[in-house]
């Protein structure tokens, strides 16, 4: 389904090239040349209107971020909001980029161990059991994930849907990977204020409806780590 826009969204987002990337794949492997530092990169696919990744990275300058979705009209919503939020937080927007790109072909833009964390928010449950190789959680996606993620890689998952997150605990449990801090009801206890909200994630919650959200450790210093504070009682 094509996402309705004003007229004129290309040439507004075309004439954002500091912040909005629409060629990604000469990036590939040379991501922290373009951020111009070798902080971690931190990537949300599927960013929807770009609410939880703009505030994210405005409040987080020592990590560099990346907001991925499909759709011209999505980029320039996410434009409109990171910039609002550095009006709000300060700071500038170094430290983020907005890019279009189809996340089945997320391989195409990124290369081996480049990136430090993934955050798959709300992402399409695909329902339909002839449709769960498009899940971003199906192992074939998070194959790829493993292999983009560095020593210290992770992937954080939120769902309002209770069958996609069944499936994706199987997901992640098949291909042998450690989970940690699950939560079939995250605000059950009123908003986590040491977490952003998506645009979907705060309409859901007013409207009673629980949130689940996993944490998945797949580097091997980030798995030793979390070994290690298992040991510790943390």
């Amino acid at each position: 389904m094509r996402l309705r826009g004003r007229k004129g969204i290309r040439e507004e987002i075309e004439a954002q090239p500091e912040l909005i990337i629409l060629d990604p794949a000469r990036h590939r492997g040379q991501w922290s040349a373009l951020f111009g530092n070798d902080r971690p990169i931190h990537v949300e696919l599927g960013m929807g209107k770009g609410k939880f990744i703009s505030e994210l990275s405005a409040l987080n300058p020592n990590i560099n971020y990346i907001g991925i979705d499909m759709y011209d009209e999505l980029l320039r919503r996410a434009a409109e909001k990171a910039r609002a939020s550095r009006e709000e937080h300060g700071g500038d927007l170094s430290n983020l980029r907005l890019v279009r790109q189809n996340i089945e072909y997320i391989e195409q833009i990124f290369a081996s161990a480049e990136l430090e964390r993934i955050y798959l928010n709300f992402s399409d449950p695909w329902p339909k059991k002839k449709h769960a190789r498009r899940r971003l959680t199906h192992p074939g996606f998070v194959r790829k994930y493993i292999d983009l993620l560095n020593d210290r890689g992770e992937i954080h998952f939120k769902t309002d849907s209770r069958s996609l997150f069944e499936f994706s605990l199987n997901s992640f449990a098949d291909l042998g990977l450690r989970m940690r801090n699950i939560s079939l009801d995250l605000h059950a206890q009123g908003p986590r204020t040491d977490l952003i909200m998506t645009e979907y994630e705060t309409k859901f919650y007013e409207q009673g409806l629980p949130i689940h959200r996993l944490e998945v450790v797949v580097g091997e210093r980030a798995l030793a780590e979390h070994l290690a504070s298992l040991q510790a009682g943390e």
